[in-house]
């Protein structure tokens, strides 16, 4: 089973710390739509005829499509793939542009499960991240999807902004736990190169928070959601029994996607592939018939490293066993040699032939996946 990606690019204006590939150039919307359908037929040959376990529209802001794009997407994908058994279906989306007539419409469609980028229920927050919504509408909007019979919800929520004390962070937490939503992600800022955010900070008109009071709300992160009932299956996501994310469980388990769109990654377990960052030559490139497509093959190595790095993030983990199978006895007996350190101080644990992160290692996993990777 696979996954298939469909990147929607558009937005209605830029959010201050994103550096995904996005455009706020509506124009673009119809040529778009027209070229990610030839694309779909023209690359439907990469997943190798395996059938879909699931569907993905990412961002930029997949609640800009209407109804009309929506139907000739879905019957190009229905034309080029086994759908049978496809079990998620899912809608990035911002919360102000679910309305009562967006989400009714939403329902004649098979999406199953709606990720809304709330971000923060403090309006000051909003209002600094350059969102469009406001707490009243995120909160609507995710009772308008219960009410409409769409309960897989998932919402994003971004910590460590500057100025954010520990009783904000804490209060957030407890409003989206409130909402009783199945699955949350959460992410601490991050100033990337190139955003207004990272320019803002280089001008030295914000700072970033202090190292420890980061480690205070991610603990409380962990403790709060992990005491309403969540698994804390991956570093930043975290979902109620049953309602584990299937599509970006596919990322971190090796399992092959198709990525659809400009900037898309694919994935068919040899080699990567990513597509052009730019609107206009996605749009040329694909009526020429031919994508313009970046490709990299994986060597050994780097398979090991990136079974290392999905794996080890997750609470699945990493296992010997399958090191060994997958990529020989000698990188197994060097990632075994380079988790003995860790597992001695308590910052990995192992069960039987599986390594996972302890609580404590979870702060500084970075580092510790870093030793385990072959360089």
């Amino acid at each position: 089973m696979a996954g298939l990606y469909i990147h929607v690019p558009f937005c209605a204006k830029r959010c201050l710390y994103c550096d995904f590939f996005s455009n706020t150039e509506m124009k673009y919307k119809e040529s778009y739509v027209a070229a990610i359908i030839r694309e779909i037929d023209l690359r439907k040959e990469y997943l190798a005829n395996e059938p879909l376990n699931t569907i993905y529209f990412g961002g930029g802001t997949p609640s800009q499509l209407e109804a009309f794009d929506f139907e000739r997407i879905f019957d190009a994908i229905y034309r080029s793939f086994n759908c049978s058994n496809c079990q998620e279906v899912t809608l990035e989306a911002n919360p102000d542009d679910m309305t009562p007539e967006y989400v009714a419409m939403l329902c004649n469609f098979p999406f199953n499960r709606v990720s809304m980028g709330v971000q923060s229920f403090k309006e000051t927050d909003l209002h600094f991240l350059n969102r469009r919504h406001n707490r009243k509408q995120a909160i609507e909007a995710v009772n308008l999807c219960k009410d409409n019979g769409i309960y897989n919800i998932s919402i994003d929520l971004i910590y460590g902004l500057p100025n954010q004390t520990l009783a904000d962070w804490i209060h957030n937490l407890d409003e989206a736990i409130e909402l009783n939503v199945p699955h949350l992600s959460s992410y601490h800022l991050i100033y990337e190169e190139g955003t207004a955010l990272y320019k803002l900070k280089e001008a030295g008109k914000i700072q970033p928070i202090a190292e420890d009071l980061s480690v205070s709300l991610f603990s409380s992160l962990i403790d709060k959601l992990t005491e309403a009932g969540y698994q804390h299956y991956e570093i930043s996501n975290f979902a109620k029994p049953g309602f584990i994310s299937q599509h970006n469980s596919s990322y971190w388990t090796g399992k092959k996607y198709l990525g659809i769109g400009p900037s898309a990654h694919s994935y068919n377990g040899t080699e990567r592939e990513w597509g052009i960052s730019s609107l206009p030559a996605y749009i040329k490139s694909i009526n020429t018939g031919i994508p313009s497509i970046e490709k990299e093959k994986l060597d050994l190595y780097t398979r090991y490293n990136d079974y290392i790095i999905t794996g080890l993030r997750t609470m699945w983990g990493i296992n010997l066993h399958k090191i060994q199978e997958q990529f020989g006895n000698k990188l197994r007996t060097y990632c075994e040699q380079q988790a003995a350190i860790h597992k001695k101080q308590g910052l990995l644990i192992q069960e039987n032939e599986t390594l996972t992160f302890s609580r404590r290692g979870i702060f500084i996993s970075d580092g510790i996946m870093s030793d385990l990777l072959w360089v």
